[in-house]
């Protein structure tokens, strides 16, 4: 009896060609599955979406505030009347601040232990696109010094600036700088239509917001008042001035008064003022940016005070 042979295919034999449904079959076999076409432009639904991820930037608790840069953070850091909460510190502002470090230590300030941080760390806690030098300080604000307090020291300073609503915090800082250079005595702005003493002021007065008193008063015509009484000559900065500064005797106690660009002084700060004074200007453009005229008319003043 002859065994049966069993039908098999031996894709192995020499000269064997499968057919072509066969073929087909095995390649669609061994191809991975069809992925199936996102809709409406989506993502791939095998795909789960990542949400993208922002870093956000650092808000300070309560009324603190961020100051950064070397020199003002190292003016506020050695202050005694601020009280700092954090000190955040790159690896390159480590060796740019060691020193005030030290000084605060050897002068007893209560200060926090440095955080170390990346400068990539550091851009997120500030404004975009601000220079920071790798040293970043939390900060309550300083207590609000009143005029009164200023009239009251003896001696009381021979200069003061007004400042009637000027807005821009980069000219009130760069007006802090000029007055703690020319040894004014303090800087009044009223509490409404001024800027916040934030970091971007402080880094633009350079150390300046914490060796000058910012003070803020309700009315700025009242406050004139208060400084024609105490014996301060009330010069307002105008352009329709009929005498330039260098034609008024500043020698005396004086108080110097500067509006906003564009709109100037307001009529009422006008009235009190006891003299309008112009800068010497020449050509096509008459006026100047309110932070250079104040550093002009400080300069004129120490120079008639000498």
């Amino acid at each position: 009896m002859k065994n049966k042979k069993t039908h098999t295919t031996n894709h192995s034999r020499p000269g064997f060609r499968p057919s072509a449904t066969s073929a087909r079959s095995q390649n669609r076999a061994e191809r991975p599955e069809k992925r199936e076409k996102p809709k409406f432009g989506g993502k791939p639904a095998h795909r789960s979406a990542k949400p993208d991820r922002k870093e956000e930037t650092y808000k300070p608790a309560g009324d603190s505030i961020l100051i950064w840069g070397l020199h003002a953070v190292r003016a506020a850091y050695l202050n005694p009347k601020r009280r700092v909460t954090r000190l955040w510190l790159s690896e390159a502002g480590e060796k740019l601040f060691t020193r005030t470090i030290d000084e605060a230590r050897d002068d007893l300030l209560k200060r926090p232990d440095a955080k170390k941080m990346d400068r990539e760390g550091l851009d997120r806690l500030v404004p975009p696109n601000t220079v920071h030098q790798g040293i970043v300080i939390e900060t309550l604000p300083l207590p609000d010094q009143g005029l009164e307090a200023i009239l009251s020291a003896d001696p009381p300073p021979d200069l003061i600036l007004l400042l009637d609503q000027v807005t821009d915090p980069h000219n009130v800082g760069a007006i802090l700088r000029s007055a703690a250079a020319f040894g004014a005595g303090a800087v009044v702005m009223t509490e409404r239509n001024a800027p916040a003493s934030t970091g971007v002021l402080a880094k633009t007065a350079s150390g300046a917001l914490d060796v000058t008193p910012l003070l803020h008063v309700v009315n700025l015509s009242r406050a004139l008042d208060e400084l024609r009484e105490a014996g301060y000559w009330c010069i307002g900065l105008a352009e329709e001035g009929e005498k330039t500064l260098a034609d008024i005797d500043m020698s005396g106690r004086t108080a110097l008064i500067l509006g906003a660009e564009g709109e100037g002084l307001r009529h009422l700060t006008r009235q009190k003022c006891d003299e309008l004074a112009k800068l010497p200007t020449q050509g096509p453009i008459g006026s100047l940016n309110v932070s250079n005229a104040a550093a002009i008319a400080l300069y004129e003043m120490r120079r008639q005070s000498k």
